[in-house]
């Protein structure tokens, strides 16, 4: 049969990407020829797969399926899909509002989608998993949903409670990504230190990292989304221990003051972080911590975020992100708290924790000059070539340019010498 193409637009973040291979992969079974983020195919069918989780991601995912919808009635496509977070939480509005949409799908809704376009789903596809990523990095996510119930979180509502991938599919899957060249992992989920607590009545994440070491092609395995409460021992055990775990930890902590962490309801105190921090540092001293904050909080005082503040820079954390609050409907702090800090002061505190960063991640920029490091290539841009350290993970923390008079294949690992350094990015050559 001739292919069909079908385009499949992801937004939001990787553990929606994910979904979007999954689907693609069912679908590229039955004769459809896949397209991912494109504005400019031929493919008759979109699907669209939206992000919920804050304010500008709404707005980003409306503005999408109201582009496509006009490219529908002009009569440039022929069906449009929704599926994901949006869609989950906001199906019965959007179906009103955006009519032209054929079908609206929620994210336990992807066996559905799949359905709907003329395929069966199965867990485990022959033809292995067909990636929107560069061929030599994946993303792998252990689980779906969360147990924490974060004051300012929408994700239990969007997506549920904790429900792990069972070992045993996981590990086959990330063979089946080795067999197909993937050299890299990255082990997601909305939180992925609860990994197993459900399946196994433990929590089994060392495991799993022991169990995903042993196969072969796999030659960096980096860990996201790490919960900091209750944080596994074995878990840091296995980071220190297996020298394919990149020493690079992305641990959202949103907060330091003992107020600010309460009214989050995050279960953890500041002394708790603090302990956390440098026992991670003690055990794996050459780390990259990677945090994500959140400011302008209901009832976050001058004296909190100053608190905040001084924790930057005391910490001089490797990578750092922060947002400003933003209210969602149905969550504690919609409901129990009053949103009485004024947009204008939640960005200017955004600002000024990343003016600190800015600051520090220069320094120790700096620091890297002279330096050797093993480095993987992504990309060639104009005169550079694109790559990442262990420490840097793609799309969201910084690189590192290397000349492109230099003969370098993406996907391979050089040893690099940093002969230069910026804010965000570092310049080196071949060692």
């Amino acid at each position: 049969m001739k292919k069909k193409k079908i385009n499949i637009v992801t937004l939001g973040c990787s553990k929606n990407l994910v979904d979007s291979e999954h689907i693609m992969t069912q679908l590229a079974a039955v004769g459809y020829e896949p397209i991912f983020d494109s504005d400019s195919t031929d493919a008759r069918i979109v699907v669209i797969n939206t992000c919920g989780f804050i304010g500008d991601a709404k707005e980003e995912s409306i503005n999408t399926i109201l582009r496509f919808a006009q490219a529908k009635t002009e009569g440039l496509i022929d069906r449009l899909y929704v599926i994901g977070c949006l869609s989950e939480r906001y199906r019965d509005d959007l179906r009103q509002e955006i009519p032209e949409v054929d079908s609206y799908f929620g994210v336990r809704d992807l066996t559905e989608i799949v359905r709907e376009l003329g395929a069966e789903w199965y867990d485990t596809p022959a033809c292995g998993r067909i990636l929107s990523t560069p061929p030599h990095y994946a993303y792998l996510k252990i689980a779906e949903g969360c147990n924490w119930g974060c004051g300012y979180c929408a994700i239990p509502l969007i997506r549920g409670r904790h429900v792990s991938v069972p070992m045993e599919q996981l590990l086959d899957e990330a063979r089946k990504l080795a067999a197909q060249g993937v050299r890299e992992l990255m082990i997601i989920a909305q939180d992925t230190t609860y990994y197993g607590l459900d399946l196994y009545g433990r929590r089994r994440l060392g495991d799993l990292l022991h169990a995903l070491c042993r196969i072969d092609g796999i030659e960096w395995i980096r860990l996201h989304y790490a919960y900091p409460t209750h944080f596994p021992e074995e878990v840091i055990e296995v980071m220190a221990q297996e020298p394919k775990i990149c020493k690079y930890l992305d641990i959202p902590l949103q907060h330091i003051s003992d107020s600010q962490l309460k009214a989050m309801r995050r279960g953890i105190t500041r002394k708790e972080t603090l302990d956390l921090i440098r026992h991670l540092r003690e055990k794996i001293p050459d780390i990259a911590l990677r945090t994500t904050l959140l400011v302008g909080y209901p009832g976050e005082s001058e004296a909190d975020f100053a608190e905040l503040e001084a924790f930057v820079r005391d910490m001089r954390f490797e990578r750092l992100g922060v947002f400003p609050y933003s209210e969602e409907e149905g969550t504690y702090s919609a409901e129990q708290l009053s949103d009485n800090i004024p947009d204008s002061v939640k960005q200017a505190r955004a600002e000024r924790i990343m003016e600190i960063q800015n600051a520090i991640s220069r320094e120790e920029n700096v620091k890297k000059t002279g330096k050797v490091f093993k480095v993987i290539v992504d990309r060639r841009e104009s005169d550079w070539w694109i790559a990442r350290s262990e420490y840097d993970s793609p799309e969201v923390d910084e690189e590192i340019l290397i000349p492109s008079r230099h003969s370098l294949t993406p996907g391979k690992f050089y040893q690099v010498r940093i002969t230069g350094a910026e804010d965000y990015d570092l310049y080196a050559d071949l060692f």
